[in-house]
């Protein structure tokens, strides 16, 4: 959903790696100012700078999405230099792998601080400037384990199945209201983002995505055409999203026992973890004089497209014609009759 005011003012948090890096130079491409949230000042240069080069403007604001206040700000310094906000990107997140057991109640409460307090913060601060124009999209980036929750990762799904509570309720209150904000997620598979590199992990090797994987790309396209099309509640990327939402809600337990079998070694590698490798869950690993770490982490043999992802934009094509040629089948089997 865009208006014919060019340029499209957008803004994507947790923008300075991963998907949000990715989504991040997706929208500056077609000349959209870009205001891009993160706490790492060496990301967010960096990503400004990508932003630039595709064709867009950037605004990096350094913002901690936990602090409720901040992203209020940061939204208000946004408006202030680019206009009135057409989409906002929620992305920005945090993460441990450990088992359950070992995850300490400082760190459940950061992960969902960050991930899902922050979606929550950006949602507020986007729609108290959109619902009284009656315009604009906000677009949450979720996952399968929005759905479906894996072990190695409880803060993570349980900030993520929130987050997915969150929004329907918000869609609801807002067809009730006929605004023209609308809002939209989109469940992405495992993608090949820094994320296992800073991460906190208490496995005995280093943490990897569970495959099959997909390049950050994929999920920037999926992003994009959700802002483009919100009026569907949400969108599932990559055949292996689809295929688990579909399995959880057939055969949840038998998908219980098949993780529980399966899960715990697909999400390491051969490596031996670093004890003493930094984090950045309570403070970013890119400072002033840290690393970029770009949009892209280390694990090859990943996905760059998704045809799933394709099937889902046709859908109502697809469906027409697989109704057409039913009919046309039935015709031909009338007349040779």
């Amino acid at each position: 959903m865009t208006r014919s005011r060019t340029p499209q003012v957008v803004v994507v948090t947790g923008a300075s790696g991963g998907v949000g890096r990715a989504t991040a130079r997706a929208f500056a491409a077609r000349g959209a100012r870009v205001a891009l949230l993160a706490r790492g000042s060496t990301g967010l240069s960096a990503a400004a700078q990508d932003v630039e080069r595709a064709g867009g403007r950037a605004l990096s604001l350094v913002v901690d999405m936990a602090d409720a206040a901040a992203v209020r700000e940061a939204a208000n310094r946004v408006e202030e230099e680019f206009g009135p906000v057409d989409v906002w990107v929620n992305n920005a997140f945090a993460t441990v792998f450990a088992p359950f057991v070992e995850i300490d109640p400082e760190e459940f409460r950061r992960v969902t601080e960050v991930t899902y307090l922050g979606y929550v913060h950006g949602t507020q601060a986007a729609l108290s400037r959109m619902f009284p124009r009656d315009h604009g999209t906000i677009v949450q980036v979720g996952s399968a384990l929005a759905y479906r929750g894996i072990p190695l990762q409880s803060a993570y799904c349980g900030a993520k199945h929130a987050i997915q509570g969150m929004n329907e309720s918000l869609r609801c209150e807002l067809l009730h209201q006929r605004s023209k904000v609308r809002t939209t997620m989109v469940q992405l598979p495992a993608v090949n983002t820094p994320q296992f590199r800073w991460a906190l992990s208490r496995m005995p090797h280093r943490p990897r995505p569970l495959p099959p994987v997909y390049q950050p790309e994929v999920a920037a396209r999926a992003v994009l055409y959700a802002a483009d099309h919100p009026r569907r509640r949400e969108w599932w990327v990559g055949g292996s999203t689809t295929a688990t939402l579909l399995a959880n809600a057939v055969a949840p337990g038998l998908l219980d026992r098949y993780l529980a079998r399966t899960a715990f070694a697909a999400q390491q590698t051969e490596e031996a973890a670093d004890e003493d490798a930094p984090v950045n869950l309570w403070s970013p690993l890119d400072g002033p004089d840290g690393h970029d770490f770009g949009a892209h982490g280390t694990f090859d043999q990943v996905i760059g497209h998704s045809p799933q992802q394709w099937l889902s934009r046709h859908r109502d094509t697809l469906a027409l014609a697989a109704v057409g040629a039913a009919a046309l089948a039935l015709a031909r089997r009338r007349a040779a009759r």
